[in-house]
């Protein structure tokens, strides 16, 4: 049978539109691979996202409103190709399906709290207990559990706010923050966070990523080089909650007032007690920048990228973690297995355990106060 040349002609034109539609960028994918659609579903009621943030550089942040969290993290490397700088799961149900902290906004209290329990004006609180005898990270209720509300008023911010009723996980007062998440033309990402109480309480918040600043989290990140702006730290003891003293870094593996590759620190002493306690580093450096965010609290660099992160903040403290509790149990972005130290967390904070240490910095709320902190990255190159 004979084909009309203009039915043919058409037939050729549909084709080469349909062939052109296929090679177009999907609208709903980010540069770092994430496709918007598989964050968007409803968790305990409330509806979560995928939020893009970017500078015209080409910096890009991906966030989504379940638990606050840092999706993806991309930033040029050496050679001006980006890469992907932090550990996560390219679905909504990687974070679901089991307790994380990957990326996640750490709150009520981020950290650990003795036995779950502090007394506040002559009362006992008790806590939900979700870390052994402890709490950690809020309780089982914490805030990388909940679903935040969502504004992104321009393409390099987002604003989430969530309310926290009085007695969730045991604390109390009802809490109401909101952190915001920016990018600018400096390649920095600056978190602000932000809340009131209704009731006098306690409050410490961070934020969780998980940084590999080689773009590739099948390596470990023990050929990175640390620096942290501080000359004591916080001891654990064998429950790998703080003592409650202040202890000098000089002579132990904690000394990164100059840097050094943290496979090296982590030989300096492999039988160092709080070490052991750790399998690694997972304790609270007491910073010298007097809460200063001029002042870098820590510099960490990879030398296969060629890609440098600054960390800035007004918190006393910062709890540098080596990812040792990883153990490839949990696949990421791109089907890769987060084994140990893969990653390296950086946390701005008040110390661990500090309503039980009076002669710490305070973390109480007051009604009518407003909590504020800051933490800044900032992005650079080295070649």
């Amino acid at each position: 049978m004979r084909i009309p040349t203009k039915t043919l002609a058409c037939g050729v034109m549909t084709m080469a539109i349909l062939a052109a539609c296929n090679h177009q960028p999907d609208a709903q994918k980010t540069q770092s691979g994430l496709d918007r659609r598989d964050f968007q579903t409803v968790v305990n009621g409330d509806s979560t996202d995928l939020y893009v943030l970017r500078n015209a550089n080409g910096m890009e942040a991906c966030i989504t409103n379940y638990g606050g969290r840092i999706v993806s993290l991309m930033v040029p490397d050496a050679k001006g190709e980006f890469r992907d700088v932090v550990q996560g799961f390219a679905h909504i149900d990687g974070y679901t399906a089991e307790p994380s902290s990957f990326g996640a906004t750490m709150g009520r209290f981020a950290n650990r709290i003795a036995n779950g329990r502090f007394v506040l004006d002559g009362d006992t609180v008790q806590l939900d207990r979700n870390n052994g005898q402890h709490t950690i990270h809020g309780g089982g209720q914490g805030w990388r559990g909940q679903v935040f509300d969502a504004n992104q008023p321009n393409d390099s911010t987002l604003v989430l706010a969530y309310t926290s009723p009085d007695g969730e996980s045991g604390f109390p007062g009802e809490v109401t923050v909101r952190v915001t998440f920016a990018v600018n033309q400096r390649n920095e990402l600056a978190i602000n966070y932000e809340a009131e109480t209704t009731e006098k309480t306690v409050i410490n918040l961070t934020n969780h990523s998980f940084f590999n600043l080689g773009g590739d989290p099948a390596k470990t990140i023990m050929d990175h080089i640390l620096y942290v702006n501080a000359t004591q730290y916080t001891p654990l003891d064998s429950t790998l909650i703080t003592t409650g003293e202040i202890e000098p870094v000089a002579g132990t593996p904690f000394d990164f007032t100059e840097p050094v590759p943290i496979a090296t620190a982590l030989a300096r002493d492999s039988l160092n007690a709080h070490l052991r306690i750790a399998s690694g580093i997972d304790h609270n450096f007491v910073l010298n920048t007097n809460g200063s965010i001029d002042q870098p609290a820590a510099r960490l660099y990879a030398p296969s990228s060629g890609i440098a992160m600054e960390v800035y903040t007004t918190e006393p403290g910062m709890q540098v973690y080596t990812g040792n509790m990883l153990d490839g149990s949990r696949t990421g972005k791109e089907q890769v297995p987060y084994a140990k130290q893969t990653a390296i967390c950086l946390e701005t904070q008040h110390f661990p355990d500090a309503p039980n240490k009076p002669q710490w910095p305070t973390t109480v709320l007051e009604p009518g106060e407003t909590y504020t902190s800051t933490c800044m990255y900032r992005f650079s190159v080295v070649r």
